[in-house]
């Protein structure tokens, strides 16, 4: 495995540095491997098959005894075209969802077939996968768009354009079967993982077992999920996908011929390794379980923690370089699977994903409680967060440097608020969800947790408390003798905290690490160590015990907070500051609907108006892609092009003009 170890250290190296595209780093670390490997083990090198998928054919190189782990190309082939993987569906007698077999060739015929077909459809890749190249239509207008944007990811992800089209199976779940092949006709099915939580067809929380299905169902999945799998002579781990409506009718999607992001709640539920056991059947043994033996015992949840700004559109792209990463795996049933570290680069040229943040428990109630906890104790901090915290002048020299201008961008941003608000939704906790949960629960948008009063007070009392921390803080002068500014340790601390552009009063006394907070009238007992250099901290309010981060304190009494999974930004000022800061102007806003700016980091694909040119209101300016994601951009009111401040090809951040009106 040396030579694999080496390739994949080299691979990791160039990515860090950000000048190679990943298809390219890819197959340069699998070649040299393949080359190299041998030479420190002549036994067997064991590569993953995942190569293939860059290039690399593993039929070339049949030399040096190299196995690799994974199905055969045959079944690789078969399974990786959505087109000829329905073909064999439908003879190995699993359930499809009725559509169109055939490639389409434009977006003409595009339209025909899903009039034929009858809205709404889904249009998407057939080397597709990961929720690319894939969009809904409700009319003609919305296929001739989804024809080309789908067309134009599936060439840019997959280097394959072709499309098909099939009937949108509306508030379906997203239920997947694992399956386990060997190469002597063995199968297994270990059971489903429901997905329905998703944005952008991409999931974002899955569990297992899935609350919804039932015994009867989950066999009848099973059984077809073995009999594909068999269809195709599988041998390894890989995953059926289907659609599930309320009837529990199911329908085949796709077939991934890979272990899935999602395998580690069901090696949680069923106690078995997956990689292990890809490994030995690559290696040719038989499978060392019948179908009695799978069990499922507890529950386990997995959220995917991504490097998005879920309050656009559920989760744009941001990039950033990350100073302060700790992963919560002290407390009891949590796994965290990653591969990035404090400094690791977020470039726009990589899947957005972070982590994968699993919990297990012995039912769901625990297992959700235990991804709470686990989410309130994730820090995930870029540069700019840090520098203005004041937690460590490193970071400050580091964000100085000449060469780092990813940190003065807008930063790393995270989607652990809204994985929190998910796992703590009523209809959530009672199983009550299909792929629209997240459209139909916050059908404006993702806007954070929203504060019932009384966890509204307990927020103002934390903030209060570590304002005055800081405070006496900053008094205090170690191994020095001066003469205090003002007098230390003032019995009471008479506060003005706005909050939503809400002003409420506050008073604060303190006792040693307890403070007495007086909040709008409501008396509340705040604790805690009050160790400000420390990400988390942990703090007791009248018996409730709440894990918190102060993200950034500023001298104007700014300061940033994330409490139950949402960040809030609230201002304390003393009592008399507040009352001469009446008398301060506001800055106005500023005037934006003339310009076109950069909702996220990506590269420009096409511009579609120039200088002097007519727009109207929603007319497409340009498209952007962000991550393999293609993104049209268009016009917020009708005017003509002043100018414009891209062209394609060009790398744009966030904030960045595009066009601008007159």
């Amino acid at each position: 495995m040396a030579g694999l170890w080496a390739g994949i250290v080299a691979l990791v190296a160039a990515g860090r540095r950000g000048r190679q595209p990943p298809q390219q780093l890819m197959r340069s670390a699998a070649l040299w491997t393949l080359k190299h490997g041998p030479q420190y083990s002549r036994q067997c090198s064991i590569v993953s098959r995942t190569l293939s998928s860059v290039g690399y054919n593993p039929n070339e190189k049949a030399e040096e005894d190299v196995t690799f782990i994974g199905p055969d190309t045959h079944a690789i082939q078969a399974m990786g075209d959505k087109i000829e993987s329905k073909l064999l569906a439908k003879k190995a007698k699993v359930n499809t969802i009725p559509g169109f077999d055939g490639v389409v060739k434009d977006a003409d015929e595009a339209v025909r077939i899903a009039r034929e077909i009858g809205y709404p459809v889904m249009i998407k890749a057939s080397a597709g996968g990961g929720g690319k190249g894939m969009r809904i239509a409700w009319d003609d207008e919305e296929t001739r768009d989804g024809f080309r944007f789908s067309s134009q990811e599936a060439a840019s992800s997959f280097g394959d354009d072709r499309l098909l089209i099939e009937k949108f199976i509306d508030n379906p779940r997203h239920i997947e079967i694992q399956v386990l092949s060997d190469k002597h006709g063995n199968a297994l099915w270990l059971n489903e993982r429901e997905c329905s939580v998703q944005r952008r067809n991409q999931k974002v929380v899955e569990e297992a077992p899935s609350i919804f299905l039932d015994t009867e169902t989950r066999r009848a999945m099973g059984e077809q999920a073995v009999a594909l799998a068999k269809a195709v002579k599988y041998s390894s781990a890989g995953t059926v996908e289907f659609l599930v409506d309320s009837k529990k009718n199911f329908y085949f999607l796709e077939m991934n011929t890979r272990l899935q992001v999602e395998h580690p709640v069901t090696e949680c539920v069923t106690g078995l390794d997956l990689v292990q056991e890809m490994i030995r059947v690559a290696k040719g043994y038989p499978l060392r379980h019948t179908q009695a033996d799978i069990p499922i015992n507890g529950w386990a949840v997995e959220c995917r923690v991504y490097a998005e700004d879920p309050y656009k559109s559920f989760g744009l792209p941001s990039v950033g370089r990350l100073s302060q990463y700790q992963e919560p795996i002290h407390l009891p049933g949590v796994r965290v699977d990653s591969g990035i570290q404090p400094g690791s680069d977020i470039s726009i040229y990589y899947d957005p994903m972070i982590s994968k943040l699993i919990t297990y428990g012995s039912d769901r109630t625990e297992a959700l409680k235990r991804m709470e906890a686990a989410l309130d104790n994730y820090v995930i901090r870029d540069i700019m967060l840090s520098w203005l915290g004041f937690n460590s002048w490193a970071e400050v020299i580091l964000l100085l440097q000449p060469h780092n201008k990813m940190g003065l961008q807008a930063g790393v941003t995270h989607n652990i608020a809204l994985l929190r608000e998910v796992i703590i939704n009523s209809r959530f906790v009672k199983g009550d969800f299909s792929t629209k949960f997240l459209s139909d629960v916050y059908p404006d948008g993702f806007k954070g947790h929203t504060l019932t009063e009384s966890e509204k007070n307990q927020l103002l009392a934390v903030a209060s408390s570590l304002f005055v921390a800081s405070q006496l803080r900053a008094q205090h002068f170690q191994g020095h003798s001066r003469v205090p500014v003002i007098k230390p340790d003032m019995g009471k601390w008479e506060l003005s905290i706005k909050l939503h552009d809400e002003e409420h009063s506050v008073v604060t006394s303190h006792h040693g690490p307890a403070f007495s907070v007086d909040v709008d009238g409501s008396k509340l007992n705040v604790t805690s160590t009050w160790n400000l250099a420390l990400p988390l901290l942990s703090v007791n309010i009248d018996g409730t015990q709440r894990t918190v981060q102060c993200l950034s304190r500023e001298a104007g009494g700014n300061m940033s907070i994330q409490f139950l999974g949402t960040v809030y930004k609230v201002r304390i000022l003393t009592r008399l500051a507040a009352e001469l800061n009446k008398f301060m102007l506001d800055k106005g806003a500023e005037d934006t609907s003339s310009t076109l700016c950069s909702p996220m980091p990506g590269v420009v694909v096409a511009i579609s108006v120039k200088p002097g040119d007519m727009v109207a209101e929603g007319q497409e300016i340009c498209v952007i892609e962000a991550m393999k994601m293609q993104n049209s951009m268009t016009a917020g009111k009708t005017g003509k092009v002043k100018s414009v401040h891209c062209k394609a090809g060009d790398t744009v951040g966030e904030g960045d003009l595009l066009v601008e009106l007159e």
